[in-house]
């Protein structure tokens, strides 16, 4: 009766405990969908690979100028010295040629026609571009799903702690019960032996999760840019289906990895046609304006020309050959890559629904045998006060109970991970596909203002250099 008595007071008691932690966890919750916002503003990575992005689209500017007029100045100062001596019919003469030349110089130059190479150069960098786009759109759901796995981390590590909390009371419970038997014959010594080991192992496990827990709060401090409040309850799995197939296929047309291994081989292929075109010949536009003055008499030239410049390399040691050959090298990897990726897509896809399917059944079992043990641990308990059962068949019955409990939260929390990971493997974990409530980075608007490669005295390359300094602010 006294062993009853304690077990429907610890009842009521985890009731409360349980029902104050809920009131808590209400009033300040902190969603999953808060920790993937507070990660995406966080996130240095995401930061680095846009700069990263930026410097791509100035590839573009740099690949259009080459398109363009050049013009250059350039101012010269000349000082002679000496004199010259020369004979005549009335005897020697010396003649000082100390004077000074002032001579300014303007040059202009346009390319004509190089069979197309600047062009495809320019394209190459473009889809250089593109692919840069991908990469920062895979380290999005990087970013992402490592705050999935850090929230689930918290949470799972702070239900392990409230569970190693609860066992430890109830185990107080079972030591105090062990000796109330003990004081009246009931058990032997070795019962409260045994109960005080159980305790003193519980005691252990709090402090391996309490532990663990501050670990966990590490790696979300990490992730999401601040320590985790109280997280609320996971909300409803994303939908992800059940066709692998399809996911196969959708991963292959849509994820960045595979968008980034196509654009890139598209690269490669340009930069191949392009510098095939540097064997053959080019043709140049030149204009030239020269404007000298000696300031030792009033002699003035203005000079100015303009001509059509066309030449041909014929001959640099193989160098150019040399670099067609590497272009193609490269070409026919970024090809290869395409089949990697696309069968390493295939696999990650089918290795995240293998792990959503196991983490599932994971979770029914644990269900199913969290109701058994829970049944089994009441019956052993009672059959315990009855001198059924032993103070060791108790211990053990508990202990089922809370391998049980342990097993559904990181079952719980697989399931979510693994849910996530689908959408990572499909390419749809990004904030845009999530519809998170955050400013979405614009990769065209940088570009938009560069591609054209505005002069830095422009309208459009002082509108430039604003953005470059509220980028440095931010």
């Amino acid at each position: 009766m006294v062993a009853r008595s304690r077990v429907m007071s610890f009842g009521r008691a985890f009731c409360v405990v349980v029902a104050a932690n809920v009131v808590a966890v209400q009033a300040q919750a902190e969603t999953l969908a808060d920790a993937l916002v507070g990660a995406y503003k966080h996130s240095g990575l995401i930061e680095q690979n846009r700069a990263l992005l930026r410097a791509a689209d100035e590839d573009v500017a740099a690949a259009v100028s080459t398109l363009k007029p050049v013009l250059r100045w350039s101012a010269e100062a000349t000082q002679n010295f000496g004199s010259t001596r020369f004979s005549t019919s009335g005897g020697a003469t010396r003649q000082s040629n100390e004077d000074l030349t002032l001579a300014a110089n303007l040059t202009a130059e346009l390319l004509l026609y190089d069979s197309g190479a600047s062009k495809l150069r320019v394209a190459a960098t473009k889809e250089t571009v593109l692919a840069t786009r991908e990469v920062l759109r895979n380290i999005e759901q990087q970013v992402l799903l490592s705050a999935v796995a850090a929230y689930f981390g918290v949470l799972e590590a702070s239900e392990f702690v409230a569970l190693r909390k609860n066992n430890q009371r109830l185990l107080t419970q079972e030591l105090r019960a062990a000796k109330d038997r003990f004081e009246v014959g009931e058990v032997t010594r070795t019962d409260v032996a045994l109960a005080e080991a159980q305790l003193a192992q519980a005691r252990s496990g709090l402090a391996g999760a309490e532990g663990d827990l501050l670990q966990a709060i590490e790696a979300y401090r990490n992730a999401v840019g601040r320590t985790p409040g109280n997280l609320a309850q996971p909300p409803a799995l994303p939908n992800v289906g059940n066709d692998v197939r399809a996911a196969k296929a959708l991963a292959v047309r849509q994820h960045p990895r595979m968008l980034t291994a196509q654009f890139q081989a598209k690269a490669a292929d340009l930069l191949t046609s392009a510098s095939t075109a540097d064997l053959n010949p080019r043709v140049t536009l030149q204009g030239n304006a020269r404007i000298s003055r000696d300031m030792n008499s009033s002699a003035r030239s203005n000079i100015a020309s303009i001509g059509v410049q066309a030449n041909q390399t014929i001959y640099q040691g193989g160098r150019l050959s040399s670099a067609i050959r590497r272009n193609m090298a490269q070409r026919d990897a970024q090809r290869a890559e395409l089949h990697i990726v696309k069968h390493d897509l295939e696999q990650l896809v089918g290795n995240a629904y293998a792990d959503l399917l196991a983490a599932r059944a994971q979770l029914e079992a644990t269900d199913r045998q969290i109701r058994a043990a829970r049944i089994a641990f009441q019956g052993v308990r009672e059959e315990a006060t009855l001198g059924a059962r032993t103070t060791l068949d108790v211990l053990d019955a508990e202990q089922s109970l809370l391998d049980a409990e342990t097993s559904r939260v990181t079952a719980r929390a697989n399931l979510y991970v693994a849910a996530y990971s689908v959408l990572s493997a499909t390419g749809r974990l990004t904030a845009k596909d999530l519809r998170l409530p955050v400013q979405l980075y614009d990769p065209e608007g940088y570009y938009n203002l560069v591609k054209d490669a505005p002069a830095k005295k422009s309208e459009q390359g002082r509108k430039l250099d604003r953005v470059l300094r509220a980028l440095q602010k931010d």
